[in-house]
C-alpha cells in the first residue's frame, strides 16, 4: 500500500506523515517542485516537470487498488477511483464510484456560473481544525480498509 499525496497546496502533510509513521507506510509527496523534503525514510518527495496537471498525471499513472490517494483535484480524484484507490479530499471526504459522478458534475457547474458570471468568484469556507480532524479519522479509516 502506497499514499499518494497531491502536495501543491495540500494543507494535510503533517497528519499523512504522522498516520503513515504510525503504520509504517510509504508515502509520495507529488508536486511541481517548492516542496521542504521531509527527514522520515517513510515520506518519498517527487517533483515532476512543470506544466499543468503533470503531478496529477503521475499520480494517475500509478495509483491503484490498496492505495490511498490524498487530493482535492477532482478531475484526478476521479481518475484514481476507476483505478481502484480510495481516494480522500483535505476534508476528509470520501470520494468513491459512488459519489465521483454527482462531484464531477457540480465541480463543472460551479466552474460555468464563475466563467458567466465574473463577480461570482467566491473564494469557498477556510479549511479548519474541524476539517483536519475529520482527514485524520478518514485517513486512518482508509489504511485500514485498505490494509485488509
Amino acid at each position: 500500500m502506497t499514499i499518494y499525496v497531491d502536495a501543491d497546496a495540500c494543507p494535510v502533510k503533517a497528519e499523512v506523515e504522522r498516520v503513515a509513521t504510525r503504520h509504517q507506510l510509504r508515502v509520495l509527496i507529488v508536486s511541481n517542485g517548492g516542496i521542504r523534503p521531509s527527514a522520515n525514510p517513510l515520506i518519498e518527495t517527487v517533483i515532476v516537470p512543470e506544466g499543468p496537471d503533470e503531478a496529477d498525471r503521475w499520480i494517475a499513472d500509478r495509483a491503484g487498488p490498496g492505495d490511498v490517494v490524498v487530493t482535492g483535484d477532482i478531475p484526478l480524484a476521479a481518475k484514481c477511483v476507476e483505478a481502484g484507490a480510495q481516494v480522500l479530499k483535505h476534508d476528509g471526504a470520501t470520494l468513491s464510484a459512488e459519489n465521483i459522478g454527482n462531484v464531477l458534475a457540480t465541480r463543472d457547474l460551479m466552474a460555468d456560473l464563475r466563467s458567466a458570471d465574473p463577480f461570482r468568484q467566491g473564494g469557498g469556507r477556510g479549511f479548519t481544525k474541524a476539517d483536519r480532524s475529520r482527514f485524520l479519522d478518514a485517513l486512518e479509516r482508509a489504511v485500514r480498509r485498505a490494509s485488509r
